[in-house]
């Protein structure tokens, strides 16, 4: 550059700097990646789904940035580890507000992670998008919080219905102390006694439990038509079904999502045949979905929670869409309103989209039951589908 055009900035004033300024930092604006933060439990009691959730988000991430990214910006995540608590998740939610100036947060896992995190995220105009978190009372939790995950209130329902359909009449609970876990039991337990069924005996034990033994012993002494089972972690909900089939109960066993993972199954053995649960689980024949799977199993050798893994992918989209639309990972608003008028087609289904309060609208449960450890496989995930929910 010429002594002329050095002369002219001088001269010109600090206007003419300024302008030259933002032209460079817009310029290299442009070229940054969008930045979102990740918060799943990678350890604790949601350890099994909380991986699989990171693992098929990184998974999404790089087809798009391998597509060439977010209008020419790659995508890049934030991940921190919520632990499955609410303490956890808050310290990773501050972190990635604090620290990381993140506004648009993908998570978390486990639903008293989501409780504790959302009224923060409410209030700082946070978006929380969860593709895991089930508990009835997110519904309630604010105009920033969103999840393709289905409600348990259509768990609660569904297993109700199944338990009197099946002639259940007398049932016995053992449920985790979890907000998950007593969302599910709470929701099928008031269905089961709107048709007309009775609890006669209900046990909680904590996540740290290993041997559930003595819990078990006091239900199966009730006499009941079935046992109802609601855990947090897979390796409980085997081990819950493995030491109740040692204690030489016979009865009927029910559950929900967790209850069918394939961590579960694996530490249950022969205990869980003919074991039925209300879960999501993904629809053979939509060729997204099993491309997904495929792809995943492919990468990463192993798939648990199927429905999980593909709420995860499917969540890291559906941002990557409304990052197109408002251009700003800052927008929070705009990201917002963009997920309350989208209408999406992935791996959970086609034309799903949400309700005002952020609920997913167009994705359904279906009761599953477990097969002979001969009979499964990678490809049926250790369950035959039984009817929808």
């Amino acid at each position: 550059m010429g002594l002329s055009f050095w002369k002219r900035i001088v001269t010109s004033g600090l206007p003419m700097i300024l302008a030259l300024t933002a032209v460079a930092c817009n310029g290299e604006s442009d070229k940054a990646p969008f930045r979102i933060g990740v918060m799943e439990s990678q350890t604790g009691a949601g350890e099994t789904y909380g991986t699989v959730a990171v693992q098929a988000k990184q998974m999404a991430l790089d087809e798009i940035n391998a597509a060439g990214g977010i209008n020419g910006r790659m995508l890049e995540f934030v991940v921190e580890d919520s632990k499955c608590t609410a303490q956890d998740a808050i310290s990773a939610y501050n972190k990635l507000t604090d620290v990381d100036g993140i506004k648009i947060i993908l998570g978390t896992s486990c639903s008293g992670a989501m409780l504790g995190v959302a009224p923060l995220a409410e209030a700082d105009g946070v978006i929380l998008f969860s593709g895991l978190a089930s508990n009835p009372d997110i519904a309630n939790a604010g105009d920033y919080i969103f999840r393709t995950q289905i409600s348990d209130i259509e768990v609660g329902i569904n297993t109700g219905n199944v338990l009197w359909a099946d002639g259940i009449r007398n049932l016995a609970t053992i449920t985790e102390k979890t907000d998950y876990a007593e969302g599910v039991r709470r929701t099928s337990v008031a269905q089961f006694e709107k048709n007309g069924g009775n609890v006669i005996a209900a046990e909680q034990y904590a996540s740290d439990t290993t041997d559930f033994r003595t819990q078990l012993t006091k239900l199966f002494a009730a006499n009941p038509d079935a046992l109802h089972i609601a855990p947090q972690s897979e390796f409980a909900a085997g081990t819950i079904v493995k030491q109740a089939r040692e204690l030489g109960y016979e009865g009927p066993i029910y559950g929900e999502t967790v209850t069918v993972g394939t961590t579960a199954l694996d530490v249950a053995g022969d205990a869980a045949t003919g074991l039925k649960a209300i879960t999501a689980a993904p629809d053979p024949n939509n060729p997204k979905a099993q491309e997904v799977l495929a792809n995943f199993r492919e990468r990463y050798d192993y798939i648990t929670l199927p429905w999980h893994l593909g709420s995860a992918y499917d969540d890291v989209y559906i941002a990557a869409e409304c990052l197109k639309q408002t251009g700003d990972d800052q927008e929070a608003d705009g990201f917002r309103d963009c997920l309350y008028e989208i209408t999406w087609s992935g791996a959970l289904g086609d034309n799903y989209s949400f309700d005002e309060q952020g609920e997913v609208v167009g994705l359904s449960r279906v009761v599953v039951e477990v097969l002979p450890p001969a009979q499964r496989t990678k490809e049926n995930y250790g369950y035959k589908v039984l009817s929808g929910g």
